[in-house]
This record gives structure tokens, sequence and C-alpha cells, in this order.
């Protein structure tokens, strides 16, 4: 199956060269990029976030094949769903599913599903693609779409995952795709966004879930952030970095009302 876009021309440019340019400004000539087993990124619209993940793109490698975990907006399909199959058109051209190691993360899970409902309109994952296209052209791709589960089953998943990731021979970047707090002043959503990046860059996958639920912190992507925590633990991951954070007043000129944007880098 071709997943084509459903999002281009509205969450970023539909015009090759445009989002080339774009996407090439955002990751820039910052200092060399290094091995990482993951990062968090936003998937707002790019005038909004497209800086925040350009720069936490631009700090690592990557590598042929890269993990994308994104959480389900749209309700559609199952709960645990993974794009087995075909791939992926962006305005910059086809990205390919890796569909043996696909095939390896559904087997890893029971709940897993092979399910393409659950991406077909879904921006959270699409918007990482043409970051990933830019950084390396020959990449493929796994994406995993998550709807809200138990605490439990994402550590299941997460440990699932990254026994399957430890046994591959090359490395695979883990993406998890995230904003933070949604619509509150900027001053709060920053108070609370701090809580939830110190479980983060703790690599506490539990704590991160159990903060943002006590301080009902409307971080959309905590499932995929628990998950690829879980499994960046099994290898071997050592610490979170806070690369960049902020949020959409910046752009907006507004602090009444933001959402809040972060890029981590897990080593």
């Amino acid at each position: 199956m071709r997943r084509m876009p459903a999002v281009a021309g509205h969450f970023y440019p539909a015009d090759a060269e445009s989002l080339r340019s774009m996407v090439s400004g955002f990751i820039g000539k910052s200092a060399p990029s290094r091995p990482a087993i993951g990062v968090m990124v936003p998937h707002a619209g790019y005038v909004f976030s497209g800086s925040f993940a350009g720069k936490t793109f631009g700090q690592v490698d990557v590598p042929p094949k890269v993990l994308i975990i994104g959480p389900n907006h749209t309700g559609y399909g199952q709960s645990l769903a993974v794009f087995c199959r075909g791939s992926w058109v962006t305005p910059l051209g086809e990205v390919a599913v890796e569909e043996s190691l696909a095939d390896k993360i559904v087997r890893s899970y029971p709940r897993l599903c092979a399910d393409d409902l659950a991406h077909r309109f879904e921006h959270s994952l699409e918007v990482q693609l043409p970051f990933i296209q830019i950084k390396n052209p020959q990449a493929r791709i796994v994406p995993i779409c998550l709807a809200p589960v138990p605490l439990h089953e994402l550590l299941l998943l997460g440990e699932a995952i990254g026994k399957v990731l430890a046994e591959e021979p090359d490395p695979v970047l883990l993406v998890a795709s995230s904003d933070m707090t949604h619509y509150e002043p900027g001053q709060l959503a920053r108070q609370k966004d701090r809580m939830a990046l110190e479980k983060i860059c703790r690599l506490d996958p539990e704590g991160l879930y159990r903060t943002v639920s006590d301080e009902h912190i409307s971080m959309c992507g905590v499932v995929s952030m628990v998950v690829m925590l879980a499994a960046a633990k099994c290898l071997g991951a050592l610490k979170g970095e806070v690369v960049c954070y902020g949020n959409s007043g910046e752009v907006t000129g507004d602090q009444s009302e933001v959402v809040g944007y972060a890029g981590v880098v897990v080593e």
C-alpha cells in the first residue's frame, strides 16, 4: 500500500522545492550529528514546531532504519497499529516500510496489529518523514500509531520493542512524536512541561505517565514517549537531554493560550 500524504499543504508545504528548503533550513548546519537511541519531536504545523523538530533531528544520525511512534488523534483503526507493508509518500518522494522489522515487532506483543486504517489520516507520524528524508534519503521506516492504553501495556510494549531492536544487527532510531501542554498560558505550560521533561531526562517512563496524569498535563503523545523510553532502556540508554523548548506563542506573539514543543535526544 502507498500511504498518500494527509496533511501536505496544511501542516507543511505540498511543493517539493519549498518543503526541502524549509526542512533544510530548520535542520541547519549546527554541530555534527551523533548517534542516538531515540528522539522526541513535536508534530504541529511546521510554522509552529518545525524549528524544534529540525534542531532535534539535526543533532542526531538517522540510520537506514527508523521506528516512528505517534499518538492516534483520529480514533480510526486499531489501538496498537503497525503499518507493515508498502511505502509512505511525501512531496519529497516515497519512504519504504522496513517490512521484515515491522513483522518482527507485530509478533513481539500480542495486542499489536498490522493495520493501515489507524495511519490513513494521522498527522503525528507523517510530519516527521520530511526530516528523516532530508537527513537520510535511503531510510526505511516502521510506523506505529497508538491510542490511549493503560500504563502497564505501554511498558510491556516498549520492552517488547526494545528486545526486538536489541537483536537487530544495525542501529534503529526511535522517534517518538509528541507535543507538550495544549492551550494554557505560556508560564503555566512551561511549569507543567518542565515536570514531564524531568521524568523524560531521567528515563522514567512510569514517572512520566503518572506525572502527566496527576498534573493534568495535556501531552498528546505521552503514550509514544512512554513506549520509546521503555524500549530505550532495554537498549542501554543512559540519559535524555532537552535540546530545545518553546511554544506557539513565540510565533503568534500571544502567550495567553499556547501549545508547548520540546525536542529531546535519548542516548
